[in-house]
Order: C-alpha cells, then sequence, then structure tokens
C-alpha cells in the first residue's frame, strides 16, 4: 500500500502510524532487555552493586579530597558499608532480574526510542525546522546518558552512603532488601537522565512559543527552588549531596536560557527576511 501525504491523514490514520512506531520502540527495549537479562553477572555485580562497594571509583575521589583537607574520619573512607543485602521474597531475585532487565533495556535503546519519536513527528515539521533540528537525536541521546552516568556515579554513591551510615540507634543493624537497593540505583540513574534533557525541552517549549528568554529570567528564582526541590527529592536529605545534583542542574538551566535566546534571535532575522 503506498505511503499517504502527512496532509492526507485522518486522525486514526496517524493514532495507525503513532501504533507503530510505539511497536518498534518497544520491540527496541525487549531486544536490549534480553541481551541485560543474559548478562545478568556484568549487570548486577559490576553496575547495579558497584556502588555498595568502597573500592567504587566516587568513594577513593572522595576519600582524597577529604584526605587532602585533612578529614580522615569519613565514611568515603571505609574499609566496607555496615549492611548485608538480602532477599525475602520467594520470587524476589527473578523479579529483580526481569525488572532490572527492562529498565536497562530502556536506557541501552534510548536513542532508538527517541529516533522512532522523531520519525512520527518529523513529518509535520517544516523543511527548514527539519533542518534546524538535525541535531535532535545525537544531543538528546548525548544528554540523556550524561544524566544517567552523573546519577550512577554521583547521585547513587551519596544516597547509598549517607542511607547505610545513617542509624537512630546501635540496637539496630542494616539488612537492606534487594529491590530497594535496586530502586535506588535505578531512580537515580534514570531521574537524573530525564533531568539532563531540560535544555532540550526548552528548546522545543521556545519553538512552540510557550516559553522566552525573559519569561525563564525573570522566574529564575523560582527556578531556583524547584531544582533545589528536586535535588532533594533525588538525594538523600543533607546538604552537600542536595548541592552538588543542583548545581549541574542550575547550568543546564542556564543553558537553556541561553538556547531560548537563540532561538527567538532566530526567529526574529527570520521574520525580517519575510
Amino acid at each position: 500500500m503506498a505511503t499517504k501525504n502527512i496532509d492526507e491523514m485522518s486522525f486514526l490514520d496517524h493514532l495507525e502510524e503513532l501504533r507503530w512506531h510505539l511497536i518498534r520502540a518497544t520491540l527496541g527495549i525487549l531486544i536490549a532487555a534480553t541481551l541485560a537479562f543474559i548478562f545478568k553477572k556484568f549487570i548486577f555485580d559490576v553496575i547495579i552493586f558497584g556502588p555498595t562497594n568502597m573500592d567504587f571509583p566516587t568513594y577513593e575521589g572522595l576519600c582524597k579530597m577529604s584526605q587532602l583537607i585533612g578529614i580522615n574520619d569519613t565514611t568515603f573512607c571505609a574499609d566496607k558499608f555496615p549492611f548485608i543485602i538480602q532477599n525475602r521474597t520467594v520470587a524476589g531475585q527473578f523479579s529483580a532480574h526481569i525488572w532490572t532487565s527492562i529498565y536497562a533495556g530502556f536506557i541501552i535503546a534510548f536513542p532508538y526510542v527517541i529516533y522512532q519519536l522523531w520519525s512520527f513527528i518529523s513529518p509535520g515539521l517544516k523543511e527548514n525546522e527539519r533542518r534546524n533540528s538535525r541535531g535532535f537525536l545525537f544531543t538528546a541521546s548525548v544528554l540523556f546518558f550524561l544524566g544517567v552516568l552523573f546519577g550512577y556515579y554521583i547521585v547513587t554513591p551519596l544516597s547509598l552512603n549517607f542511607l547505610a551510615n545513617y542509624q537512630i540507634s546501635e540496637m539496630i543493624s542494616n539488612e537492606f532488601d534487594v529491590s530497594s537497593v535496586i530502586a535506588i540505583v535505578r531512580s537515580s540513574a534514570i531521574a537524573s537522565g530525564f533531568v539532563f534533557e531540560l535544555p532540550i525541552i526548552i528548546y522545543f517549549l521556545t519553538k512552540a512559543g510557550l516559553v522566552t528568554p525573559a519569561f525563564l529570567k525573570k522566574y529564575r528564582k523560582f527556578a531556583l527552588v524547584i531544582v533545589l526541590i528536586l535535588a532533594a527529592v533525588i538525594t538523600p536529605p543533607d546538604i552537600a549531596s542536595q548541592v552538588i545534583v543542583a548545581i549541574p542542574i542550575l547550568i543546564l538551566y542556564q543553558v537553556s536560557i541561553y538556547i531560548s535566546a537563540v532561538v527567538v534571535r532566530n526567529q526574529k532575522r527570520k521574520m525580517k527576511n519575510v
């Protein structure tokens, strides 16, 4: 059957097109999830449980920094964490294996998922809009993976270190359920990945006329409060961790203002040339 022109497609045709893009994106995630399922030893022992070992690069770096400024009594320099990881349900480990593989599959297949989303949206754009958005897939993927790495190497270790060493009584020993540990790693990585997409979101909102550089500058103070709240949500409740997480988000916000200004300037230039 011949492919219909975008202007000739009905609402149901668009829904059918979207359905096939979603199916292809889901298949991409499932294929990547299958690979993650097969390589479970690497996924769990190296990646998931990596931040639970004191030889993790983040702890070693923070330990050296603490020693340089004369702080030797720090949890970053401990021999091991004061907790054990356990499974308390019959299907706990199998369930953890399945869901971790799915989330890992989503992270691995993210560029392909974005590609399918872009393939559905791009036919509705003008030629110059498609040309100006040529680097969208690459930029969105790079920002997402940078966010995932930030969440994994910064947010996750800080969260685990704080929560593992937090104690209300010496009578209580920490025995963490495997699902709880996995949830911290998963939520920190994926949440940070989406947060790092802020410049892309601002770009399209500016193109749509929903935000302007003036708007972003005017509400910068409110954005700062939102950033601190967001940092508090995805990090343990200590000031140092929240500041470390808030700094890159504020930088991304400032970059977003610049991107918004460039978009508005280009739009004004095109209007003058018309």
